[in-house]
């Protein structure tokens, strides 16, 4: 993995495992476009106070943290990151979930649903 903000290499930002990093390769074929990014965001909302987004995008926005995980691309904008640093982003495909999952140490709790944090 190789972490990039702003042109500078950094150590620290979102893990993504290679689990999550397979399928997000597999729905970016599906898609049938190579210049799109898995962009993470946090949103204001949800019952805990912030959300997470996660979405194909083309965009590259100024300040924006980029991570590759070979051909998969993981940004982030500058007003998410600081939330996201340290963050790993697995999928889980089981009988009971499936679904991306996000492990934040940032987050002091989450609802009960699990879709937003504080």
């Amino acid at each position: 993995m190789s972490t990039e903000t702003a042109g500078a290499k950094t150590d620290v930002g979102i893990v993504l495992t290679p689990v999550a990093a397979e399928k997000v390769a597999s729905l970016l074929a599906q898609e049938g476009r190579d210049d799109l990014r898995l962009r993470v965001a946090v949103q204001p909302g949800g019952c805990s106070g912030l959300r997470y987004q996660l979405y194909f995008d083309d965009r590259s926005l100024d300040g924006d943290t980029v991570a590759e995980y070979g051909a998969v691309r993981v940004v982030t904008d500058k007003m998410s990151t600081p939330y996201l640093m340290g963050a790993t982003i697995d999928f889980v495909d089981t009988i009971q979930k499936q679904g991306f999952t996000i492990d934040n140490p940032n987050a002091q709790g989450s609802c009960a649903c699990g879709d937003s944090f504080n």
